[in-house]
């Protein structure tokens, strides 16, 4: 059984979107089991009317709720009766496999590192991101926003924890794996990329170099490593530019009868547009590198984005022992004596 501390008190929408997603996730599989982490009576309410499997569905009550106005640093040190708070302890104590949650992503961040800790071999998590490809499979970005300022030995481990997702979640075999950078050349980018690029010619399977923005979508690598700033604008770019992109279509298709019409013809056609670029196809993003499972979800969060995280992040993230496979990956990185320190 795959037990998940999802907080349900975490996100715009809470609980009743977070509730009534991890509801139907769990009639989605017979081997997940659900606790709901948050005030008591308030999800109780939530699960009014919902059809699920009650024995398979438990409510731990936590009676703080971290806002997302809240210090990340200090909410998590204070709020230890948070719905938050309590998720990432449960995961800690091993009463629970994964913890979910559309929170306040800087205590997220900050609680993941400090009560579940780091794998032996990492000195800063990443949050990794599922984006779509336009010619093929959808490909992994790391850092997407947690690490700010990666040194080229974090990105190394970067690469193979991205290797591993693609391996295991993706089902990519063989994955390619390319440094974000302003230009395909090996001598191009900043001192630490430079720097990476050496170290991943050496120590990464299947490097197959340097990747600029303009082929990031076209599917020319698998996994693509950059650091936490550059990563998370490259987020929030796709996903605006996205939203805007599909906004903008479905203004001008019902602007006038006779574009209306045509839409219809197409209608199809948008349908599995708006599908391959909806950005809640994967439901959130791992904080990989940390000793435990831990999935942030956009605080936009509606049901659908807590169902695909629970059935495509955590599922087979615990089913396939990817955490157990980092570890053994990370075995034999290269280190600096300042990281080692």
């Amino acid at each position: 059984m795959i037990r998940v501390a999802v907080d349900a008190m975490g996100g715009d929408f809470a609980p009743d979107e977070i509730v009534r997603g991890a509801v139907e996730a769990i009639s989605a599989r017979d081997d997940l089991q659900l606790f709901l982490v948050g005030r008591e009576e308030r999800i109780k309410q939530s699960l009014a009317g919902l059809d699920y499997p009650a024995g398979r569905v438990a409510i731990v009550n936590a009676p703080e709720v971290i806002e997302g106005t809240d210090d990340p640093g200090l909410a998590i040190r204070r709020k230890k009766d948070s719905s938050m708070v309590q998720a990432l302890q449960m995961v800690r104590r091993g009463e629970a496999d994964a913890a979910v949650s559309a929170g306040n992503t800087g205590a997220l961040m900050g609680g993941g590192l400090l009560f579940l800790g780091r794998l032996g071999q990492i000195s800063r998590p990443a949050l990794l991101v599922v984006l779509p490809g336009f010619s093929g499979a959808p490909f992994v970005l790391l850092d997407a926003g947690a690490n700010m300022d990666a040194r080229p030995e974090q990105l190394v481990q970067y690469a193979h924890m991205g290797r591993i997702y693609a391996q295991q979640l993706l089902g990519i075999a063989r994955p390619r794996t390319a440094l974000l950078n302003v230009g395909t050349e090996p001598q191009k980018g900043n001192q630490q990329v430079k720097k990476a690029y050496a170290l991943f010619a050496e120590h990464v399977p299947h490097f197959c170099g340097n990747i600029e923005g303009t082929g990031l979508f076209f599917n020319a690598a698998d996994v693509v490593v950059c650091d936490g700033f550059v990563g998370n604008i490259v987020l929030k770019l796709t996903e605006g530019l996205s939203r805007g992109l599909l906004q903008s279509l479905k203004e001008e298709f019902t602007a006038s009868a006779r574009y209306r019409a045509g839409a219809l013809l197409l209608k199809p056609a948008l349908y599995r547009l708006r599908d391959k670029f909806d950005d809640t196809a994967y439901g959130g993003a791992p904080l990989v590198g940390v000793n435990g499972l831990c999935i942030k979800c956009h605080g936009s969060s509606k049901a659908r984005s807590i169902e695909q995280a629970l059935l495509k992040q955590v599922y087979p993230f615990v089913k396939n022992r990817v955490l157990a496979l980092f570890e053994e990956a990370l075995l034999h990185m290269p280190s600096s004596k300042k990281e080692a320190d």
